[in-house]
């Protein structure tokens, strides 16, 4: 996408996130290294959240803002909606409905970061993601952090991001899947 909007001449910002270049990132790397715990668990939904959610604030307060405020479309790689597939997960699945819902308030109501017109969700299966990791690692596992080396949560990442795409309306678009 990234590519098709500079080739066609598209005024656009792409941005990335977490944003492990600035400080606002200083939390997620801890949590990422196992600073907090050696698992995903170790640090609960909300918290985790917060870490990501105070990176994005950031950002676009020092960054991106203006583009966004002046019409400019922003292309993200993982945004807010990043929180949804890999902290849900880690509550009972009777309480994703109130999860999304309470994320969606913090994010684009109490943080006022925009809402994303269109969400695109790229289905990789884990299987597939863990072999182009080891391969990006060049072998070597020890690289990964706390969530790409945990496989069965992986897995149920990828559970909460379909549930994710049907209850909040957005668009599955299957990577790797035969």
């Amino acid at each position: 996408l990234d590519a098709y909007m500079a080739a066609n001449g598209t005024s656009y910002r792409r941005i990335c996130f977490p944003d492990y270049d600035q400080p606002s990132s200083s939390l997620v790397k801890l949590y990422l290294s196992g600073a907090f715990g050696s698992t995903p668990d170790a640090v609960n939904a909300y918290a985790a959240s917060s870490f990501y959610a105070v990176d994005r604030y950031a950002s676009y307060k020092q960054f991106w803002e203006q583009d966004y405020r002046s019409g400019m479309c922003i292309l993200a790689a993982r945004y807010t909606t990043s929180n949804a597939i890999h902290q849900m997960p880690k509550l009972p699945k009777t309480e994703w409905n109130a999860y999304l819902d309470w994320l969606e308030h913090y994010e684009y109501t109490l943080l006022g970061l925009p809402r994303p017109d269109l969400v695109l969700f790229l289905d990789m299966p884990p299987e597939i993601s863990q072999r182009l990791m080891t391969g990006r690692y060049g072998g070597d596992e020890s690289k990964k952090d706390i969530h790409e080396r945990d496989v069965a949560y992986l897995l149920h990442c990828r559970e909460a991001a379909l549930y994710a795409a049907r209850r909040l309306g957005w668009t599955i678009v299957p990577c790797g899947i035969k």
